[in-house]
């Protein structure tokens, strides 16, 4: 075991990257088979049939390939992971080189919002998975550039992008959590679900413990608006950066 594990070690310190690999001057050929293929497939996989549905041997099946094969491109799962990430993540069309920093993140924010949605396997990816990749971090660096331009220290900046970031992610994981409840259930409405979950929230509110919500529930015109919530919270959160940093 602790042999097997040194030698592990040894040829991953000596590897190159994955995406130093992609950037170097590819060699001739002696297959079909790259790594642009490879996340191409795995990202329609992983849209029809959900994340859980990414595996080297479907892959290699979707590729027409023998299942090591694509070993000899990427390590593991978390190689195939970043990939599927980068290549999502092209579409994103962040301002560059802006000092109207709250113009980039709010455009990040709603950008990353629709781009879970459309691909929501994005939501169970493991954070630095997200976040180490070419395209993600050249979307970062637009953030950090506009946050830093205002003279704050390298803390803050990463700090208040972090807040943001983390405000995107949790928002939408909750958002595809809720629609995977629904479908899962066959209600295809909020209407259809608070109606289904109606004798719970009948004795709950019966209970007189809360009246807040309750009145939530009663009046709240925009139970189902999932966008203007999303860019209400994160309105919050850049005014609330804005205020703490003076900027």
């Amino acid at each position: 075991m602790a042999a097997a594990k040194k030698e592990g070690e040894a040829s991953g310190a000596d590897a190159p990257s994955l995406w130093e690999r992609m950037e170097r001057p590819a060699p001739a050929p002696r297959t079909s088979l790259t790594l642009e293929r490879i996340a191409a497939a795995a990202v329609e996989i992983a849209d029809e049939e959900g994340g859980a549905a990414v595996t080297m041997r479907r892959l290699a099946t979707k590729l027409g390939v023998a299942p090591m094969a694509a070993y000899r491109h990427v390590s593991g799962k978390d190689d195939l992971w970043a990939l599927m990430i980068d290549r999502v993540s092209r579409d994103l069309a962040v301002p560059d080189g802006s000092d109207d920093w709250r113009e980039v993140l709010r455009s990040y924010a709603l950008q990353t919002r629709e781009l879970m949605l459309a691909h929501p396997w994005m939501a169970v990816m493991p954070t630095p998975v997200v976040m180490l990749t070419p395209s993600r971090l050249a979307v970062a660096e637009s953030g950090l550039s506009a946050l830093a331009a205002h003279g704050l220290d390298a803390d803050s900046v990463m700090a208040a992008l972090r807040a943001v970031t983390s405000f995107v992610h949790g928002s939408v994981q909750t958002e595809i959590a809720l629609h995977d409840y629904q479908e899962r259930n066959g209600w295809t409405s909020g209407d259809e679900t608070r109606q289904a979950l109606a004798p719970q929230m009948r004795y709950l509110m019966s209970t007189g413990r809360y009246p807040v919500f309750e009145q939530y529930a009663l009046k709240a015109a925009r139970k189902d608006d999932r966008a203007w919530e999303f860019a209400f919270g994160l309105d919050c959160v850049l005014d609330g950066i804005a205020h703490r940093l003076g900027i």
